[in-house]
This record gives structure tokens, sequence and C-alpha cells, in this order.
């Protein structure tokens, strides 16, 4: 039974992308439109030759299949499971076949929507010797066999003319594959100069491109022809049995296309690119009889097409998710050309011949395998930044007059719509305030411009009434953070704040202040400090009597949530602790005159931070559970310190005991030593110790 190779049906997320894997299904990349996935189309082209195999090689009635037909080998016995036939469907198959007819066939539509932003790749693959650079390059000595390459170059320029509402940009490059390193065909022109660097294979979102490439723009299309046969002179070639004039390197062409509407209105345009690839052909070292360099050549060569055809076995697997697009040169530079964003085109060229057939089966398997691939070409599409803006601007300037012209139909003609200055600001500016003060009742509403300015200007005199308040703070106190440990605890030491967080000095309950004075105060003595906080609440509480008392907890109303007061100091202590991060300065007494009323501010609804309300429970509710973990700290301290010293003790006894046992070990020593003089003295024989088995002492 025959085998036959069909294509299955397209799978979404088949394809391979600009990443490392697959292509996510459906995504489009920036600058493209949605496309549809389809088939990569899958031809084949037959060597002409006089001596063709026609009972082993049929094609079908549509031209569209091939059938290999072998026969058995009669030399592996009775029991035979030899495959003797196989079939391929294709999507052509071109025998005997004109230049003309080829290119028409493969290559006219892939190029013709390259002009409409489709991406396109053309590709011949086959044996050495096959006719892939002819079908591709063609022949010099007749016009007539020119083939895919100079023929897409010349239905470029002539779309070129017939689109006068576009203006169509036109650039090539020449790139080479030999012996896996990249090499510029075009490098050798007067103008382009030598490269430094080395090219390399480069990614990016929009695709690959090779870094270090000279491409090159035409205007006509002479300068791409001359573009042409200048990168064929330059390729390598070599001569072996299958074929005088073997391409020893895989050629890649390339065409880039920018097409840019005359409409100046239009800021949108297309690009996109046609990739011709010239494969380098398989061959068997055996026919061949390479040798030396062209042995080396070949095998880099076969070695790339053996990793191209594991990328397309991977492509049409449904179940592989990672595509080795990077085993070779040849697979990374064609990577976005693989089952991306392209219309791809594969021409395998196969011999007729008996004697190449293996060759041939081989050859007609990869263009099956490649029919598995599906691509998702979509319109590149760009949008230019200059025109884009100027069609802004337009824009904008109509509308404004459409503006304006609604303004003056509804009594409106006061209004501008124009950016504020520093004057018009400043206006705001002064109305936000006088409304806030009261002056003004209503601010008057004209635009949706000064609305927002409005907005920005209450912002504004928040901020600075905030900068205010702190700044009248700071020249009467040392604000500091309930969270910065470092500072209270410095402030405590300085005998300004108690352990409890109070003020030295503050009244306590309804009865008189209780406080621990500074060292540096002595009793009887006045304190060097002309200004200090203990001043004021001295004389408030002279003068107000018992009923009356200043509580320090009273003074929270001039600090936030995360800040406490302490009065400033001239003491040297406290400043060498508190001028590295704030500034001190001296409180001003309260005046004697101060009105009762105004000692008892409304304390804030805001509770206390989480230091603060600690500090407050262990002193009030949770004194009892405060002293019995004081009591169990100290038990666990003194169990600590006794196992501490019996640890010490057993060290010491385990010294004593070492020393000891190195005292007995020496008197041991000693003691044989001893024996052994005196059995010698004695004439008597020595025992020893350690006899050796079957050995006596």
């Amino acid at each position: 039974m025959a085998t036959v190779y069909t294509a299955r049906q397209p799978r979404v997320g088949s394809a391979g992308g600009f990443g490392c894997g697959r292509r996510v299904p459906g995504a489009s990349l920036p600058g493209e439109r949605m496309g549809t996935r389809k088939k990569v189309h899958a031809f084949v082209r037959v060597k002409p030759t006089d001596d063709f195999a026609h009972e082993m090689i049929r094609y079908g009635d549509d031209k569209r299949s091939i059938d290999i037909h072998l026969k058995k080998d009669i030399r592996r016995g009775v029991v035979n499971n030899q495959q003797i036939d196989w079939s391929f469907k294709l999507d052509g198959v071109l025998h005997d076949a004109s230049q003309d007819l080829v290119y028409e066939t493969v290559a006219k539509d892939v190029v013709s929507q390259a002009l409409n932003g489709y991406n396109g790749t053309i590709m011949c693959y086959g044996q050495t010797g096959a006719g892939k650079t002819y079908t591709m390059t063609g022949a010099t000595e007749n016009y007539k066999h020119r083939g895919i390459l100079p023929r897409a170059l010349q239905q470029v320029f002539r779309m070129i003319e017939e689109r006068p509402t576009h203006a169509i940009t036109v650039r090539v490059s020449y790139l080479e594959i030999y012996n896996e390193s990249l090499f510029d065909l075009l490098s050798t022109l007067p103008y382009v100069g030598p490269s430094v660097t080395p090219m390399t294979i480069v990614e990016n979102p929009q695709g690959v491109f090779i870094k270090g490439l000279s491409v090159h723009l035409t205007s006509q299309e002479e300068d791409a022809f001359s573009l042409l046969f200048e990168g064929e002179t330059n390729r390598i070639i070599a001569s072996h049995t299958m074929n005088k004039n073997s391409s020893r390197s895989h050629c890649i062409f390339t065409i880039y296309l920018e097409a840019h509407s005359r409409t100046l209105s239009e800021e949108k345009y297309i690009t996109s690119k046609i990739n011709l690839v010239d494969l380098a052909g398989s061959e068997r070292l055996g026919k061949s009889g390479s040798e030396g360099r062209v042995l080396k050549e070949a095998t880099y060569i076969n070695k790339s097409l053996s990793f191209l055809e594991q990328a397309i076995i991977a492509l049409g697997d449904q179940k592989r998710d990672h595509i080795p697009f990077r085993q070779c040169k040849l697979t990374h530079a064609l990577k976005d050309s693989l089952g991306g964003n392209c219309n791809m085109v594969l021409v395998t060229n196969i011999y007729g011949e008996a004697a190449q057939l293996e060759e041939t089966l081989s050859s007609l398997r990869f263009a099956s395998r490649m029919k598995l691939v599906t691509t998702e070409p979509a319109i590149n599409e760009k949008y230019d930044a200059e025109r884009m803006v100027k069609n802004l601007e337009k824009e904008l300037a109509l509308l404004k007059q459409e503006l304006a012209i609604h303004d003056s139909l509804t009594n409106r003609t006061f209004v501008t719509y124009e950016a504020m200055d520093e004057i018009q600001i400043a206006e705001i500016n002064s109305q936000v305030r006088r409304y806030l003060e009261g002056t003004l009742d209503e601010i008057d509403i004209i635009n949706l411009r000064q609305i927002k300015e409005v907005f920005n200007q209450f912002r504004v005199v928040l901020s600075q009434q905030e900068q205010e308040v702190e700044s009248t703070l700071r020249r009467k106190y040392t604000l500091i953070d309930r969270n910065d440990f470092a500072a209270i605890s410095a402030v405590q030491k300085a005998g300004l704040v108690d352990v409890d967080g109070h003020l030295v000095g503050e009244p306590e309950g309804q009865n008189f202040g209780l406080g621990v004075a500074p060292f540096s105060t002595k009793p009887g003595k006045k304190a060097k400090s002309k200004k200090t906080f203990k001043e004021p609440l001295s004389s408030l509480a002279r003068k107000e009597g018992a009923s009356s008392p200043v509580n320090g907890k009273d003074l929270d109303y001039v600090s936030t949530s995360k800040t406490q007061l302490v009065p400033s100091s001239k003491d040297g202590d406290v400043k060498d602790m508190l001028s590295r991060d704030r500034e001190t300065s001296s409180i001003e007494p309260l005046p004697s005159d101060f009105p009762k009323e105004e000692l008892r501010p409304i304390r804030p609804d805001t509770p206390p931070s989480k230091p603060v309300a600690f500090e407050e429970f262990k002193n009030e509710r949770g004194s009892e559970i405060n002293r019995i973990f004081k009591e169990n700290k100290s038990i666990l301290n003194e169990r600590r310190k006794r196992a501490s010293e019996t640890t010490q003790r057993i060290n010491a006894i385990k010294r004593e005991i070492d020393v000891t046992k190195e005292a007995l070990d020496f008197q041991k020593s000693l003691r044989e030593k001893q024996d052994r003089k005196h059995h010698r003295l004695l004439g008597f024989p020595l025992l020893n110790h350690n006899p050796v088995p079957g050995q006596l002492s």
C-alpha cells in the first residue's frame, strides 16, 4: 500500500513567531493588522533529463501529486517488508516548465502582495545540482532564462510605476551564510567600507534583522540589477562530480519596500520585505567525491539543512511548544519567515533519474513537511510621527474655531481657551485666598481650564499653610518623631522627658506638679536656661492654683500623631544629641496674662501612636501584667546566670580530667621504656606488642 503524504488542517498557534517559541494565536505585533492563517505553498520542479525514470516517477492528472515506485530488493529474502510506494500531495508539480511559467506559478502573487504590505519568502531547496540556483537566479546567456530574483525586481518597479498615488522606496541587501559565518555580498562596493565588527543576528519586536548588513537604496531597476550582479560575483562556488558550479553557501537576497501616500494628510504608511532564499544543495559525500575544503563545506551545508528540517518538523508538530530556531544561522535568520508573519512559498528541485531516487524521496519528504506549517501574514502598517503631529494641530485649530462659533451663539464671547498666563494664575490664587478668608462668597466658573486651576491653587494654599505651621512649631519647639526611639531616649537621658514620656515638671492629676529636675538644676538656685518649659508651667500653676492645672497631655494639640514636642534647652548635652538632624531654639515664655480658656485647648480625636498607647497600657491597665513580666524576666536572668556558672565549673572539671589523662599516658609510656631497657640489660627477648599474623616475635 502506498504511503500518502498530505497536509493536516492548520492548527491555531502552530506557527513560530518572533519569540523563542510559538507565536500567540491571533496576536498581532505592533504596527500589524490582524491576518488570517494560511498554509505554506510547496511546489516541486523536476530537472529535465534524457534518462527520466518513467516507471518509478509518475505525476497526478491534476499536476498536484507525485508518486514514487521502487522495485523490491530481492536480496532481502522472502520476508521483505520494504516500502516500495510513496505518494506526495503538493500545490503543483512543474515538469519541463519554462522560467516564465515557474515565476507566474510561484512568485508573482507573493511579490504583488508585498506592495500591499505583506511580507513574502520564496525558498529553493533540493539536492546539489538539481537546479536551485537556476530557478532562483537563472542564466545570463539568454534573457528568457532569467530566474525568480531578477523577475521579482522587474515586477516591483513596474508596479511602482502603476501606483502614482504612493511614493514607494526600494532597498536591497544580499546576505551569504558560509560555514556558519555571515558575510555581506555587497561589502565590496566602494562606498560601503569594511566592517569592524562581525555581523550578528538580532531580534526585536518588529522581527529579525542582521546587524552590520548593508542595505542599499535603489531608485530604478538598473541600480537593483547592478547590486544583484555585484553580489553574484562574490558568491562562493566549487566544482565536484555532481555539479560543476555548486553553490557552497546559503544566500538570502532581501527587497525592502516602504510605501507612503502622496496625500499629505495621510500619516499611515506600509512596509514589507521579500526574502529570496537560494539554499546550498544537500549532497552525499560518496556520490559527490568531495575532499579537502569542499568536504568541509559539504559538512556545514548538510548540518544546517538538517537543522532546517528539524525546525520545520517542530513547526508542523501539534505537541511541540519550542521551536529550535537558534541551532544554526540559517534557521535563526529565517525565523520570521518560517511560520511567522509571511507569505511562504517553497520550490523543491529534484532529479528525474533513477540513480538519484533516494535523494529525491528525501527532498519530497521535506516538501510535504513544509506543507504542515502555517503562517499568519498581516499588513505591516506604521505611522509617520511628523505627519500625525501636523494633522492633530490642524484638527485642534478646527475644533477651536467650532467652539468659538458655539460660544458666540450662546453669548459667551468672553470665554478663552488658551493656556493661562502668570497674571491669570495669580488672580485665581487671590480669589481662592479671599474665598477661604470669607471675604469672597463664591468663585465664578468660566471654563474647564479655570476649574482645574482653581483646584490647583487650593492645593498650593494648603501646602503653604502646612509649611507655615511647621516652620512656626520648629521655631518654638524641637519636633521629635514618636517612632524615633533613639531621639526619645536621648531626650530622656537629658532629663527633659521621664520614662513614661511626660515632660519634666508636668503637673500630675489635679494636684501639684511632679517631675525630676535635670542634674544641671540645683535646688534654691535659678536655672541657667531662661526660657525652659518649666518656668511658664510654674508661673501658670501659681496663678491658677490647684483648681486649674496645666496637664502636660493637653499640650499634644500642637503636634501630629507622629511627633511630640520637647522644650528646647541650651544645655550642652541636649544640643550634642539632637543637633544632628533637628534645629533647636528656645521656647518663649507664656505671658502672665494668658487667658484661662486658652490653657486647655480641645484635644484631637485621633488615637495615639502604638508606642505611646503601649506605654500607657503598661502604666495603667497592664501594670500588674508588666510587674509579673518583670519578675519573670529577673527570675529568667538569675537562672541563666546560674546555668552559665554551672557550665563554667563543668568545663573546668573537664580540663582537669584532660590534664590527668595526659599525665597518666606519659607515666605509662615512661614505664614501658624502662621495662624494655631492663629486659635488654638482662638479655631477655623483647615481646612484640603488635605481631604480624603468621610471624613469631
